[in-house]
């Protein structure tokens, strides 16, 4: 009776200490926050935003993908809506940010459609607008506020922090891709990223690189609707070249979670 009772015993505290590792496990794993707009989600097919293929890229049993990004939000919008305030509640020491905003900040502030533009540029330069969707007062303040502010609240949790700058829309000049790097949003990107400590990628560069490379003909194929929503096949290039920025950054943690 005694030694039934013993070996009983023995195999209940094995399964405690198995499931007390497993549970361990599961809370220590990291995950990897992103964010950011249609392009980086998009749930209108044939339409595909890169966030949706970034998982391929990464060893999901070490790493959980969070892609909290959502179509027609600017960074305004995106924390009007307390979409962020939804990542702030979870996230955590050793969690992982990229963001990727612009398409939509480039709008006006005050429309009665949408109004969801921001500031252009960085700095402290604030408006008060009356928002007619919100039917309130609002002060709205530039893109690079709003970026600072996902980079500051992220980095206060003990998360590491991406920048990306903006995808380039499929338009052409004289047969080259035109590029919003060193300029427009995808400069103020960078400057926000040197400003706050982020990680910055420049994507647009990135992937403006291997469309001039392919030419006019092979890249129609990747935005089958208009300019800017790329499909599966184009949001896949856009996720490969976000992994190779964050390849070639030095002293990078996240590059260990890449497959």
């Amino acid at each position: 009776m005694k030694s039934n009772f013993k070996k009983r015993t023995t195999v209940v505290l094995i399964a405690f200490v198995a499931l007390s590792s497993f549970l361990l496990l599961q809370k220590e794993k990291p995950t990897l926050y992103i964010i950011g707009d249609s392009t980086v989600r998009n749930s209108n097919r044939p339409q595909c935003g890169w966030g949706e293929k970034a998982g391929y890229f990464f060893d999901t049993a070490q790493l959980a993908i969070s892609n909290q990004a959502m179509a027609g939000r600017s960074t305004r919008t995106f924390i009007k809506e307390k979409r962020w305030e939804k990542v702030m509640s979870t996230i955590k020491k050793g969690d992982y940010l990229i963001m990727q905003f612009g398409h939509n900040d480039n709008g006006p502030l005050d429309d009665t459609s949408r109004a969801r533009g921001t500031i252009k540029g960085v700095g402290d330069s604030a408006k008060e607008i009356y928002n007619p969707i919100l039917k309130m007062q609002e002060v709205v303040h530039t893109y690079g506020w709003y970026l600072s502010k996902f980079v500051n609240d992220a980095k206060a949790k003990g998360a590491t922090v991406f920048i990306c700058s903006p995808i380039p829309r499929n338009d052409w000049k004289d047969g080259k891709l035109i590029r919003y790097n060193g300029k427009g949003y995808g400069l103020w990107a960078q400057q926000t990223a040197e400003a706050t400590g982020a990680f910055f990628i420049d994507l647009n560069t990135l992937t403006a690189d291997d469309y001039d490379a392919m030419g006019p003909e092979k890249v129609k194929p990747f935005f089958p609707n208009e300019h800017t929503h790329t499909s599966k096949e184009g949001a896949a290039l856009n996720a490969v070249n976000v992994v190779k920025g964050i390849k070639q950054i030095e002293k990078c943690e996240l590059k260990k979670y890449l497959n």
